[in-house]
Formats: structure tokens, sequence, C-alpha cells
């Protein structure tokens, strides 16, 4: 007998059909992409009437989105997984169900051994198969068919998802690019994720407007090598990721674009014109180098020395002055010797960061480096990183503060803690809290920093302060139309 799809309202208990709706919570782990992923699952399931909530106590469907980068954040899950076995016994016990679904790269990577140590799981959906979510429920609903979703078609989950996002956030996720073909020898991403693929230009035009009708003002285009885009353009050609930032930046009401995550040998010509030339493109590139050392670059597999590093940000620069830079760090990679740490420490003082993750170097299942000989010891290892960040925190701080006494636009996104308090972005990615302006929630405004801490900037409506930090929008918009794309 074959399997047939159950109509949507099957899925809803008595109470649901009388216009209560199931309640979805997903939790997610890991990088940007994880959560652009997972506001799309809620997109997939809102037809079936799934509303989310807060919190996995009272969900009738609970969603693990998962990160597979580092070993602690697997067992992370695991460990949330036991948790949720005992939430769904004791709804059971109470006449209530709880379906569980494991999804993400630890999905994609350890699907058959999630059911097999924790047979409270009902799904396993790898990153590029969420779509089939609707699918796979009804099956289980009917606890017949399969619980393993994980292939490699990209394409086929971005043509199923819903092309009205939900949301009301006037910042917004964007995935234009996914996969990878780097196959630096410590990351699972091109396993997990699969090879590269740019979506086609129109589909994200298409994404994009839709966002900026429903408000959204900044969008951040995500992919794993996100400068690497390639998608068809309008002439059935391969568009470049400039290109397509060029499109986004003539979308009525798009007055924000950023970008992540860059790899240096992807950083083309034209792109770095672009920051010097395009107003709406944000002076923020987060561009990872991982260390500082040819030697650990080179078995790293990164394809570029930290020569052509240097000579990339100089580049950078030369096109935005005032651009902010950030970075990822691994410390304690195989072999890594105390010269090869302090290469790593001469790098961080010479590009001098804004903003920059640092991690201990986790040995990942099926990765070249997690058989390397000369693993470096915890007790050798931690205290190089205990250094790192401590360098790096002081040229946050360092950054922060230099922003005190200027005035720079700020997209204010959602209330603070205070009272009438709201909390924006600055062009650099820093987060801004300001008294008196929750009416400027939505709003780009001039805002005066009267001071920066290590971990935000402090503002105030200009009043007499009016010291240029960024070029004025207006002003550098005149300068950019006279270029045409």
């Amino acid at each position: 007998m074959t399997d047939t799809l159950v109509p949507a309202q099957s899925l809803l208990s008595p109470a649901d059909d009388a216009g209560s709706p199931k309640r979805l919570f997903i939790k997610t782990y890991g990088c940007q992409m994880n959560v652009y992923d997972s506001e799309r699952m809620a997109d997939v399931l809102r037809p079936l009437g799934y509303a989310t909530t807060d919190t996995a106590e009272g969900a009738d469907f609970v969603i693990l989105n998962t990160c597979h980068i580092r070993e602690k954040a697997a067992e992370k899950v695991y460990s949330e997984l036991g948790k949720l076995r005992e939430m769904k016994e004791d709804r059971a016990a109470s006449g209530r169900g709880m379906t569980i679904a494991v999804a993400g790269c630890v999905a994609q990577a350890e699907g058959e051994e999630i059911m097999r140590r924790q047979p409270a799981v009902d799904l396993v959906v790898g990153p590029q198969a969420y779509h089939q979510l609707p699918e796979l429920l009804t099956r289980t609903a009917r606890a017949r068919g399969e619980r393993i979703g994980a292939d490699f078609a990209p394409n086929d989950k971005f043509d199923a998802l819903p092309t009205q996002r939900g949301g009301t956030s006037v910042a917004a996720f964007l995935t234009v690019q996914e996969g990878c073909d780097k196959f630096c020898t410590f990351c699972v991403v091109p396993y997990t994720r699969g090879a590269e693929w740019s979506r086609p230009v129109a589909a994200v035009l298409a994404e994009a407007r839709e966002l900026a009708a429903r408000g959204v003002r900044e969008v951040t285009l995500l992919g794993q090598n996100v400068n690497a885009y390639d998608g068809e353009g309008a002439d059935g050609k391969p568009s470049s990721l400039a290109r397509l930032v060029y499109a986004l930046a003539d979308i009525p009401g798009l007055d924000r674009i950023r970008y992540t995550t860059s790899h240096p040998n992807d950083m083309s010509d034209d792109l770095i014109a672009a920051h010097g030339e395009l107003p709406q493109l944000m002076p923020y590139l987060h561009l990872p180098v991982q260390t500082g050392s040819d030697r650990l670059l080179r078995l790293m597999n990164r394809k570029h020395g930290r020569q052509k590093y240097f000579d990339l940000i100089d580049r950078i620069r030369e096109a935005r002055p005032d651009i902010a830079l950030s970075g990822d760090f691994i410390v304690g990679f195989p072999g890594e010797t105390d010269r090869d740490f302090e290469d790593t420490m001469d790098l961080v003082r010479r590009v001098r960061y804004a903003s920059a993750f640092s991690f201990l170097y986790s040995p990942r299942p099926g990765t070249p480096a997690a058989t390397m000989g000369a693993q470096v010891p915890d007790a050798v290892a931690r205290p190089r990183l205990h250094a790192l960040q401590a360098l790096l925190l002081e040229q946050q701080a360092a950054f922060n503060a230099a922003q005190g006494g200027k005035t720079f636009e700020v997209l204010f996104e959602k209330k603070g803690r205070e009272r009438r308090q709201a909390i924006g972005r600055s062009p650099y990615l820093q987060s801004v809290h300001m008294e008196d302006a929750d009416h400027l929630i939505g709003q780009i405004v001039p805002v005066f920093i009267a001071s920066g801490e290590q971990n935000s900037l402090t503002g105030q409506l200009p009043g007499h302060h009016h010291q240029s930090g960024s070029r004025p929008q207006a002003e550098s918009r005149r300068a950019a139309s006279d270029r045409t794309p």
C-alpha cells in the first residue's frame, strides 16, 4: 500500500480545529544560517496550524536545529534530548502528545546514531530537507513512513519553501548560498551541507522584496562561503555577490545590506569596490583567517598565507577606510607550536579587529585534522586561548570607545530592558542602547554616541552634538548614484 499525505487539518486536535493553534518550539544552535533555517521551518509548519512558542514546556512539536562544528555542541544536543524525553513522557501520561525532531548538521552527520541513542526522537531532518517537515510530520502522525530526511538538494528545498515569511523584525537573514568546496581539514561543513550551491538572483530578489514589503530595513546575506556566490542572473550567466548586492540596493525600503561568512580567497575586486561605492553595504566585514601561522594555514588547507591576508585587508581598507573587521580563530590546532601561536597574536595586533570569535580546536569525526598527530594538550591550548581572547577583547573595547563623540545612523530593532529603552545596531554591527527611544523602533536615525563600552554603545539624540562617524547615508547615496551597476 502506498503512502498518501494526510490533509493538514488531520494533524490538529479538536481544540486546534476550534481555532487554537498547536505550539511549536525551535531551539537553534550555532551559526546565523541555522537562525535563518529555523525561521523557515516555522514558515513551512505554519500552514499546518503551528504557532511558535518561547519554551519547550507545553509545546506540541519541538525541533532542535543543530550545529556540528564542535564536539561539545553535539553533546549538548543529546543532553537536551534527555530533558525532552522526560517532558514527552509527562505529556503522554496526561494524554497529550509531543513530537521531537532533530534538524541541522548533527542530524545530517549522525541521523542513525541519534535514533539509536534517543528513541524519543520522532524525526531527523538534515539541513537540505527541512522543507519536507510537513510530509514527514504527517507520516509520523500516522506512525508510518520514513523518519529520516537528509539529502543534498538545496534547489529542491528553496523551491518548496513558502514565498511569504513570518516575523515582524526590521532586520532579517536571507540565505543566498549553501555548502562548501573548500575542505578545510578541521571542518565538517562540506560533509553536512554539501557542495557549494547558489540561489538564482531572481529568487533572492523576490524574497528580499517580500521582506522589504513587510518593513524589513536590513538584510544579512548568508552562506557558508557567501562571497563565492555565483547564482544564475537574468542573462542566464553566473552573477557575483557584488552584482547581487547592487541589485538588492535598488529595492525600495531596503536600506542596509550585510553578508557573512566570507573566505579570503573569494574576496573579489568588484566586491571590495562595492564596499567603497555602495552606501547600503554596511562598513563591517567578517573575514575569518583561523590562524596567523603559514605552516598551520597549509595544514588547515586554507589555500592562502598570512601575507595574502594582510594585502587583502589593506585593499579593503583603502576602499572603505572606516570598515570594521571581524574574524574567527582556532587555537590548539594539531601541531600548533609556541611560534605558530605567536604568529597568530602578531596577525591580530597588525590587523586590529573590532570583534572576533575564538575557539579551542575540537576534533570532528571524519575530518582529516581529527587523525593528525601532535594533538595539542588542553593544558597548553587553553592558556593560549585566554591570551588571544584578552587581546581581542582589548581591541574590541578600544574600537567601541573610539566611537564616543561620533554621530552615525542607527537602526532601532527592539525594546530594551529598561522602560522606554530601545536597542539598535550601528553601521559597524555594534549594539546601541538609548533611553526614551522606543518610539524609534523600525527607524534609522542619527544618534550621538555618548560612550562606548566593552560590548555596546550608549546613544543620545544628537541635539547640539554633530560629529560624523560614518559617511552620512544621504550624501553617500548621492555619490553612489553616479555609478551604474
